[in-house]
């Protein structure tokens, strides 16, 4: 694997703000949510058996 120049005048440098305790909690907040909600529909998918209505 060789070295990879960066492009003249872009810098791949990323100095992003450190997160508040707000911050911190919202996205806490929000990941709870989305596990919530995702084994709750889990839960709810229908089992398919494969046989077709067939009048007796």
């Amino acid at each position: 694997m060789g070295y990879i120049k960066e492009p003249k005048g872009v810098d791949f440098i990323i100095n992003s703000n450190p997160l508040t305790d707000k911050d911190r909690n919202d996205i806490s907040n929000l990941i709870a949510d989305y596990k919530k909600k995702s084994k709750q529909l889990m839960g709810k998918k229908s089992i398919k058996t494969g046989r077709k209505n067939v009048a007796a």
